[in-house]
């Protein structure tokens, strides 16, 4: 699991990757220990060969004001880290980042340059330069989402463009990012031999003003696309075209309970591999919303888990 070694939004206590023992028929973490040191890696990602982790190290300062990502190869047998190469993010703050199916190239989210970037991944497993870099610069939310709860104060994340999430559909054919500062989930033709990115004929989807769609998970079937909304808290349902990448907007329910009054900031999503219920992180009302999916698709709010801390 990754840690904040520097303050971010707090403070930040860890010193880099660490690495613990699951049972995974009573749920219970055993030993802890430090796999790797590294400087805030608050996104991991596997390699499909399972040989290799990527961690995003969501900094400023990498070759003056840039992030950057981390490859680590994994000893089969003690599933120790050992560092292969950092590389530049392609710009400040990465906050995420995913491989596309062949596992032959990295897409990063970097949250405070507002940009995505493509890193080659080597033979080897090391990582190259980015191959390829871009930002969107149109219209910003406000700061306020118009779908927020009654009484909320949640206001961050509209004061530029913010990359916050990026991922390829299940095809590969095409790569997908959440922008929550622009309220919008972009969609890009990927090219699998060079690692470029070309808008959709349906280059993107809009979501309310002030939203801030961060997070955001693939059904199973292939068919099926949800979203959550930082600013709004909300989760958002969309039917999904694997043959032009179009996203067709079905359903918008809150993460909170009912007649909820204040504020919250939402986080991630999580889909069961049975592909029957959906997870969602409240922050500041601190459970995880539970939901049903339906045979349509369609979701149904059962159960709101207190996550016992902050």
């Amino acid at each position: 699991m990754g840690t904040y070694t520097l303050p971010v939004d707090g403070s930040g206590n860890g010193k880099g990757i660490y690495l613990c023992e699951v049972d995974t028929v009573s749920g219970e973490l055993g030993s802890l220990k430090l796999a790797a040191e590294t400087p805030s890696p608050s996104w991991l990602s596997l390699h499909p060969s399972r040989k290799y982790l990527y961690a995003v190290n969501e900094i400023s300062t990498f070759e003056g004001n840039s992030g950057s990502v981390t490859a680590f190869e994994i000893d089969s047998q003690t599933r120790e880290l050992r560092s292969l190469n950092t590389v530049n993010s392609g710009g400040a703050g990465p906050a995420h980042m995913s491989m596309d199916a062949t596992g032959k190239f990295a897409f990063v989210a970097n949250y405070i340059g507002g940009s995505i970037a493509v890193l080659p991944i080597l033979p080897d497993g090391r990582l190259g330069s980015a191959c390829f870099l871009h930002k969107d610069t149109e219209s910003l939310g406000p700061k306020h989402a118009s779908s927020a709860p009654p009484g909320s104060f949640a206001i961050s994340g509209h004061d530029a463009p913010h990359a916050h999430m990026i991922q390829a559909d299940p095809q590969n054919r095409f790569v997908l990012y959440a922008d929550l500062g622009q309220d919008r989930i972009y969609i890009s033709s990927f090219d699998s031999a060079k690692g470029q990115l070309t808008p959709a004929a349906n280059p993107f989807v809009a979501y309310p003003p002030g939203d801030g769609p961060r997070h955001f998970a693939f059904h199973p079937n292939g068919r099926w696309f949800y979203s959550i909304q930082e600013e709004a808290s909300t989760l958002a349902f969309f039917r999904y075209d694997s043959r032009s990448g179009a996203l067709a907007h079905q359903q918008t329910l809150s993460t909170l309970p009912a007649r909820y009054e204040g504020t919250n900031f939402c986080s991630e999503i999580v889909i069961a591999a049975n592909g029957r219920f959906l997870y969602g992180v409240n922050r500041l009302h601190d459970s995880i919303a539970t939901f049903s999916i339906g045979t349509d698709g369609m979701l149904q709010l059962i159960d709101d888990t207190p996550t016992q801390g902050d």
